[in-house]
């Protein structure tokens, strides 16, 4: 069985809205978009990059930003790992076939869809951002692994990678790394299962 692994950006206020860049998303009137930008280094994207997967997994939202944004950087190592690894998209909206190349729709059930991808697939299956979607697997308990890369910085507005009101959790601490920029990547994964070893 292979491990569902979130990777995430966040502020020391736990905001995970939009580190891309100014117009990545907006909703609440949102006005602090690319806050991670300033502060990658090579550190980062070491533990950032997905290398290979089982498969990536996404929400609608995250889904369609990425795909219109990925494929056009046509001089970024990252677009084509992107654009090969198979991509599992959670949503009741979209329709198939996806438009981006290697994209599955996960039908019925998500938590259940999700369970079942993370029996077959062989390597880890990877969820960048898709802050609803991990919440909701949160409930479930089909999260392995949290990357948390924390940034020095409190924003004191966006949304949360942990809302109130959301699933409680308690953590193990795997490895934690600092980045020049002062970015602390913490692994972490449930406390209540044994430990997988390693730290990615």
């Amino acid at each position: 069985m292979s491990r569902v692994v979130m990777i995430n950006h966040l502020t020391l206020d736990g905001v995970m809205q939009a580190p891309g860049r100014p117009d990545e998303d907006r909703r609440g009137g949102f006005a602090h978009g690319g806050w991670a930008r300033p502060r990658g280094d090579s550190v980062a994207e070491a533990f950032g990059g997905v290398g290979e997967v089982g498969g990536l997994l996404f929400g609608r939202r995250t889904y369609e930003d990425f795909y219109g944004w990925w494929p056009h950087q046509q001089d970024n190592p990252f677009t084509p790992v992107l654009d090969a690894a198979p991509k599992h998209v959670a949503s009741s909206t979209l329709r198939e076939p996806l438009p981006w190349r290697n994209s599955f729709l996960l039908s019925g059930d998500v938590p259940a869809a999700v369970a079942d991808l993370r029996r077959v697939a062989e390597q880890d299956v990877v969820v960048l951002g898709s802050g609803e979607l991990v919440q909701s697997l949160m409930q479930h308990d089909l999260v392995d692994r949290f990357v948390l890369m924390i940034h020095p910085l409190v924003l004191g507005a966006g949304r949360r990678l942990f809302p109130d009101g959301g699933a409680p959790a308690t953590l193990r601490l795997l490895d934690s790394v600092t980045t020049t920029t002062g970015v602390v990547i913490a692994t972490y994964e449930p406390a209540t299962r044994p430990t997988t070893g390693g730290t990615r």
